[in-house]
């Protein structure tokens, strides 16, 4: 009897792919050591998920719930895909606006929150395709778009727009405004007309006090939660919902069902735009939360894995009514402080809130809205970077500008515009720094070896007829008539040279606009008799040249594969000696 094998090849496929999945990975070589911390720390982490998850989701203006079934499955999608072992991701304070952002114009006619929901899920499905098709891509390194001056800028603002958005809320009634200042004139308003509630700006006033004491003296207590805690037995004994106190209510009871997002064609658009600025801002994050934790723990830090990961996530929370979601840097802390040291953490945590929704969802009917608030202006705080805005003033003030104008961008224009203008304002300061490159002369200096820039050492030697320049960068499109207006100018000198050296190591490039911008440089110093000549030019860069045919202008021996050996043939052709400066060309204070 023959025994059949029909399956067998493929399963074994099957089985051999899984392998590569990261969760499976994690789960073959957990250690049963691992188990008890854990256990412990999902147990911990859980006590800050919860309130969290629900002020983050009123952050994004969606119902509090949907920041429960958000991290449910966030937590569940990253640790099956997530390549970091104790990473944390869920509903996040830097996300929040820029849901808000997006969604809410597209349901402000008739304020429908199932509408709102359906549009956030489709938002977090549209982000967890753009993730994972950047991690097939391979494009990790957009993440570097946003230079760490507009990133300051850009969570400074991002901070002080959630804390202004949150203090009407914070004091016990409503502001309608589209804008940073609409807000504040509305926030100043209601102040002046006596809004506020007495008993909802001491929950939530109190909430900041006690969050901020206990992270300060005592940070081993989990402060949100102790906040929390208070908070619901203050409104249970002294009935402050009687008072004019917000609370948070019965939570609906059960597990999120699964839900396709269902949205109208023309929302798409919209949608799509928040959706690149969302999944820009969580790319960031998780790439510098993964390479902190990673450097702590002694993992590597694989980012195009980290982006499916966070892909999956979102797309585990988009099917089950969430909202986009990226890494947590405080959780992950708090979860490593309790001892984590698998996702089974976030396991932990997920089943933990499924068993509370199921079994108790009325335990933070008594929550307070304030208290949710001041949770949220908190996470802001700790958003924002003043001592690093000051640094960048002190030490480099055209970054400290950039800075400032993403921070007004996020404050005046709002949040979806102010990522585009740090992106925008990181990528023109890339091309300022090469269409304006550092340039300069070198000189001989007594003493040291090689050949130095005349502004460092103003004693510096030069050879008569001979001048060395240095173009810090590539020679291309937008550059090529500065190099060509300054080596003008230095053939225009009185003595006139006879050679200008171009100490071409740092050129990396010459496009064909630079190359045609060359050529004419050179046939008209030519006609002037001076002479223009390459040392250290990458042999790549020399390849280009030739292939644009520049050497029936420039003189092939007037390439040189160092300046030395232009400084010999320079001096063995004038017999040319080194002589200091003039005592003219001196600085003011020298002798």
């Amino acid at each position: 009897m023959t025994r059949s094998v029909t399956g067998r090849p493929g399963s074994r496929g099957v089985l051999a792919r899984l392998r590569y999945v990261p969760g499976v990975r994690a789960v073959s070589s957990y250690r049963r050591a691992w188990l008890s911390k854990d256990l412990v720390a999902g147990v911990v982490l859980t006590t800050l998920l919860v309130p969290q998850g629900m002020a983050y989701a009123e952050l994004a203006g969606l119902p509090a719930i949907t920041g429960l079934y958000t991290t449910i499955l966030c937590l569940l999608g990253y640790a099956v895909f997530g390549p970091s072992r104790i990473l944390v991701l869920g509903p996040d304070s830097s996300l929040g606006p820029m849901i808000a952002a997006t969604v809410l114009p597209l349901v402000a006619a008739d304020g429908d929150p199932d509408r709102a929901v359906a549009l956030a899920s489709m938002l977090a499905l549209m982000v967890a395709a753009i993730m994972i098709l950047a991690s097939v891509a391979k494009l990790g390194f957009i993440a570097d778009l946003i230079s760490k001056p507009t990133m300051i800028g850009y969570m400074n603002g991002l901070a002080l727009t959630i804390l202004v958005g949150q203090l009407p809320k914070l004091l016990g009634f409503k502001v309608e405004a589209d804008s940073l200042i609409g807000e504040c004139v509305g926030l100043v308003q209601q102040l002046a007309d006596g809004a506020a509630v007495p008993a909802a700006a001491a929950v939530g006033l109190g909430g900041i006090a006690l969050i901020l004491v206990l992270q300060r003296f005592l940070p081993k207590i989990p402060a949100v939660l102790a906040m929390v805690v208070l908070a619901i037995a203050a409104t249970t004994v002294l009935d402050l919902g009687a008072h004019g106190v917000g609370l948070v209510g019965v939570l609906p009871e059960g597990f999120p069902p699964f839900t396709i997002p269902d949205v109208r064609a023309a929302d798409l658009v919209p949608l799509l735009g928040g959706a690149l600025g969302i999944a820009l801002v969580s790319l960031a994050d998780t790439i510098s939360n993964a390479s902190a934790f990673a450097a702590r723990t002694g993992q590597e830090v694989r980012g195009n894995q980290e982006m499916a990961g966070v892909g999956a996530a979102n797309l585990a929370a988009a099917l089950f009514q969430g909202f986009p979601v990226s890494t947590s840097g405080s959780r992950t802390a708090v979860a490593e402080r309790a001892g984590a040291r698998s996702q089974l953490t976030g396991v932990v945590g997920a089943a933990l809130i499924i068993l509370m929704l199921v079994l108790a969802p009325g335990l933070f009917r008594n929550l307070p809205q304030p208290a949710l608030a001041a949770v949220v202006i908190t996470a802001s705080l700790s958003l924002a970077d003043i001592p690093g805005a000051v640094r960048l003033w002190r030490q480099r003030r055209a970054e400290f500008l950039l800075c400032f104008a993403a921070f007004a961008g996020v404050a005046l224009l709002g949040v979806l515009p102010g990522i585009a203008i740090a992106v925008a304002l990181s990528v023109l300061n890339v091309f300022r720094r090469a269409w304006w490159p550092y340039a300069t002369v070198l000189g001989r200096v007594p003493g040291l070896e090689g050949y130095h820039d005349v502004r460092s050492y103003p004693r510096a030697e030069q050879l008569t007829g001979l001048v060395i320049y240095r173009f810090d960068a590539p020679l291309f499109f937008a550059n090529a008539k500065n190099f060509r207006d300054q080596v003008r100018r230095l053939a225009a000198a009185d003595p006139r040279p006879s050679w200008i050296v171009v100490a071409a190591e740092p050129m990396t490039d010459v496009d064909t606009t630079a190359a045609d911008v060359l050529e004419e440089l050179d046939e008209s110093l030519n006609a002037k008799d001076v002479h223009l000549v390459f040392a250290e030019l990458k042999d790549p860069v020399r390849h280009k040249i030739e292939r644009y045919e520049l050497t029936r202008t420039i003189d092939p021996r007037h390439f040189f594969p160092t300046v030395e050996a232009a400084v010999a043939a320079f001096r063995l052709r004038t017999g040319a000696q080194w002589t200091p400066p003039a005592p003219s060309e001196r600085p003011t204070g020298e002798e």
